[in-house]
């Protein structure tokens, strides 16, 4: 007889991820790959990697979860049994992994996030989506203006002996800073570790502030791969920052987690990521408040919708 899997799939804008885990919540599968501005190709591309690692001969997928920007829509796609936001997502699997931690900072490619743990239970969180300054995007931006892979920014801004002071509330602002720094002759290694130190004040003074950081603390997202980032976060709290291996998966883990706790077998099949999907946007005009309603088709066949904000915008 097969054991249980569950399937989690984490679509953002940058990135989607998904893991298979076992009841156990050993990980069986693991990917992570580019959104590339096309969610529903991006979870087909996950699932064909999923696949390949599978062991369909001794575990058999019965739940599955998304979460993420894009999770409705992906959630249709594949026929998920649980939709949920990211911050529930990521304190499910962050608790999961590690039960004592306290606060979890997490930067990823466009947005940043904080969540307070108590007891295992998220019990206050902040998100910044407005603007791209400390985010995953805004490094990526400044490694290319330094002629640096952003992968080395860390393993560099280690080696710097100081970290130039870099104004990093604003992304303009810390280009125009960036580019002085370079023209009076700055060690690029020491802007690099102003880049990574301003990234850490940036979160702390906005996206932090007013938060109670207690120990233990994770940092995750792709930021979090960043050793210099760690570094500079570690020395503005004065204290350690765990950083786990599997922190870009943390959303999909912590969503598959929570498929595992749905009592139904309500099983799923890959053959999702042969199938053609689209989406349409209706503008409803039965009354009033002219709701933008999302309709997606599977093979021509209209499987989901949302958006209306009353029955007259319902479609079936």
């Amino acid at each position: 007889m097969k054991k249980k899997a569950y399937l989690g799939i984490d679509i953002g804008s940058i990135s989607t991820k998904g893991v298979i885990i076992s009841e156990e919540n050993e990980f069986l599968a693991e990917c992570y790959l580019w959104t590339e501005g096309n969610p529903m190709q991006a979870t087909k591309n996950v699932l064909c990697r999923l696949k390949e690692q599978f062991d369909d001969a001794g575990y058999r997928i019965v739940a599955s979860g998304t979460t993420g920007s894009a999770r409705k829509l992906v959630g249709s796609m594949i026929g998920a049994q649980v939709v949920k936001n990211e911050i529930t997502a990521h304190a499910v699997g962050t608790t999961t992994l590690h039960p004592d931690v306290r606060t979890i900072l997490e930067i990823g490619g466009q947005d940043s996030k904080i969540i307070c743990v108590e007891n295992g239970v998220a019990v206050d969180y902040a998100m910044n989506t407005l603007c791209a300054a400390g985010t995953g995007a805004f490094l990526s931006s400044q490694a290319h203006r330094l002629g640096v892979a952003v992968e080395e920014f860390g393993e560099i801004a280690l080696r710097a002996k100081k970290a130039a002071p870099i104004a990093a509330r604003c992304t303009v602002f810390a280009e125009s800073d960036l580019v002085h720094k370079l023209q009076v002759g700055c060690p690029k290694e020491e802007i690099i570790a102003g880049l990574c130190k301003a990234v850490a004040g940036n979160y702390l003074n906005n996206v932090a502030k007013g938060k109670k950081i207690a120990a233990p603390v994770v940092f995750q997202g792709g930021v979090s791969k960043n050793a210099g980032v760690v570094r500079m976060f570690e020395e503005e709290l004065g204290m350690p920052v765990l950083v786990d291996e599997r922190g870009h998966l943390m959303g999909a883990f912590g969503i598959a987690v929570l498929a595992g706790e749905q009592q139904e077998d309500a099983g799923f099949s890959f053959d999702v990521a042969d199938m053609e999907f689209r989406t349409r946007e209706i503008i409803c005009g039965k009354c009033a408040n002219h709701c933008e309603i999302i309709c997606v088709y599977r093979e021509s066949r209209l499987i989901d919708s949302w958006g209306n904000r009353c029955d007259n915008g319902a479609v079936s």
